[in-house]
């Protein structure tokens, strides 16, 4: 019995420790805030760009700055997502989404760019813990992307 207590301690202690250092791990962001137009979609990575992503996304109307400046807005009103480095004026932003329950974080990059019909974006949303993402990072693009479209049309 005894033993049994001290397993059931070591592995809340080993849970609560893991929980803790995905919850606080530092994000560098030399290593998150980076070209996403460089990305090759894989398992945990969901790539949009005009040629060799997961999908070209929508075409937007006005500038990349404009363009730029509605996503900002759909993402910092997203639940546990935060701006981990750039902004608007430096044309990048790279965002942390946090899930609910453990805190895992997944990095989204954004950039958008002129194109000779309007204005695309290029944008890179990986995992940090794991082998894959169970297409979290896919949803929540398509959802961004949806939503930007619809404000636009």
């Amino acid at each position: 019995m005894r033993i049994l207590l001290i397993l059931l301690v070591l592995i809340v202690v080993a849970v609560l420790a893991l929980g803790a250092w995905v919850r606080l791990a530092p994000s560098d962001p030399s290593v998150w805030h980076t070209d996403p137009g460089v990305a090759a979609p894989t398992t945990g990575h969901y790539v949009v760009r005009p040629e060799g992503g997961d999908t070209a996304g929508p075409l937007l109307t006005g500038t990349p700055a404009e363009a730029l400046a509605a996503f900002d807005a759909l993402a910092r009103a997203t639940l546990r997502t935060t701006v981990l480095a750039g902004s608007v004026e430096e044309g990048r932003i790279t965002y942390v989404t946090r899930s609910a329950l453990w805190g895992f974080p997944d990095y989204t990059t954004v950039e958008a760019v002129a194109m000779d019909e309007g204005t695309r974006l290029i944008l890179h949303a990986r995992l940090r813990f794991g082998g894959s993402d169970m297409g979290v990072n896919a949803a929540r693009v398509e959802l961004w992307l949806q939503q930007l479209a619809d404000q636009t049309s």
